[in-house]
């Protein structure tokens, strides 16, 4: 299970659907129907800089080309969705546009480095598509988003939360010759504006008036609907195992309910929510459940100590230290349950 992209499908990441949605569906248009336009969604260096044909620089770095990138690509936009619902769209498309950019003249000082330094001449054409930014996103991705384990393999090897998706950006990364110039660009131009370096992040961001813009015009149309509180429950290998995880279940939207009132009641009232109301039935429930003949406590236990490294994973991704604290003390310090509540909510 990998848990650190959330479950809520598309819910508040209008942009990441429109990116899922417009450049895929091009691509096969371009692919299946005319095959003979696609000579203008080329990206091609050589022509930009001895033809002067500054247009490839934009239709080239849209579409891809090549139908195994449109479809890691757009895996990996769908798994980083979580950072549109975290920044906000504003904020991500500014991050996306501003990688984007900077990308662009990576690709070039990257292809005349290896030209002048080792003598080699990359082709002229690089892979075509909205690649850049989405090697860029790797960047947040591996300094904010927590490491949990979910599997022990062989020893130090264990699969994480995060496997799968470093996976799929291996694949992307191999898929072509020269791709691997388009993706170090991509982590270039991600280390500048995720570190604000020389302050490119508040010179390549969307105006206001034209994030509202689009707010406007384009957002309902690419929306998506609020998940149901249901959700289908995994067969288990056993009747124990299919009850453990009907439980767990109602545990989750259980919880969910209690803190979307707190939370409510928080706007109205100000301060810190109160996690304490939220989670200590946790433990006591799976007791209950899970644990014939056995009663659960009487009286809530004593306050458990929590890893710092682990509240200081929370802090990093932008969240109070007391409400970090509160969330690991209270998922009895699951750093994958208290990661999904803050992020989700």
């Amino acid at each position: 299970m990998f848990t650190s992209t959330g479950s809520s499908g598309l819910y508040k990441a209008p942009l990441s659907k429109s990116l899922l949605l417009v450049p895929s569906a091009l691509s096969l248009l371009l692919a299946l129907l005319l095959p003979h336009c696609q000579k203008f969604f080329v990206y091609d260096l050589h022509a930009v800089k001895n033809d002067f044909q500054i247009w490839r620089l934009i239709c080239g770095r849209v579409i891809c080309l090549d139908l195994k990138d449109t479809f890691c690509s757009s895996l990996l936009i769908y798994n980083f969705r979580i950072f549109e619902r975290r920044y906000g769209s504003r904020k991500f498309a500014s991050f996306l546009l501003g990688c984007w950019i900077l990308s662009a003249l990576f690709d070039f000082l990257l292809v005349e480095a290896m030209q002048y330094s080792f003598g080699i001449t990359v082709a002229s054409n690089l892979p075509s598509g909205f690649l850049a930014p989405v090697f860029a996103l790797f960047v947040p991705f591996y300094c904010s988003i927590p490491r949990v384990q979910v599997a022990q393999i062989l020893g130090p090897l264990s699969i994480t939360n995060k496997t799968l998706i470093y996976i799929l950006g291996l694949q992307l990364f191999t898929s072509g010759s020269y791709i691997w110039i388009v993706a170090i660009s991509g982590l270039i131009s991600g280390l500048c504006y995720d570190h604000k370096m020389l302050q490119v992040h508040q010179v390549l961001c969307i105006p206001s008036w034209v994030a509202q813009f689009f707010s406007w015009t384009l957002e309902p149309i690419f929306s998506s609907s609020e998940p149901t509180s249901e959700a289908r429950v995994g067969m288990g290998a056993t009747v124990d195992i299919q009850r453990q995880q009907r439980m767990e279940q109602l545990d989750r939207q259980l919880m969910l309910s209690q803190f979307a009132q707190v939370r409510r009641q928080r706007q109205q009232q100000g301060g810190m929510i109160n996690w304490n109301r939220l989670f200590p039935p946790l433990r006591q429930r799976r007791n209950i459940n899970y644990q014939d003949g056995r009663r659960s406590e009487q009286q809530a236990s004593p306050p458990l100590e929590v890893s710092e490294e682990q509240v200081a994973r929370l802090m990093e991704m932008g969240f109070s230290r007391g409400d970090a604290l509160e969330a690991l003390r209270a998922s009895n310090n699951d750093l994958n349950v208290a990661t999904n509540f803050l992020l989700q909510h």
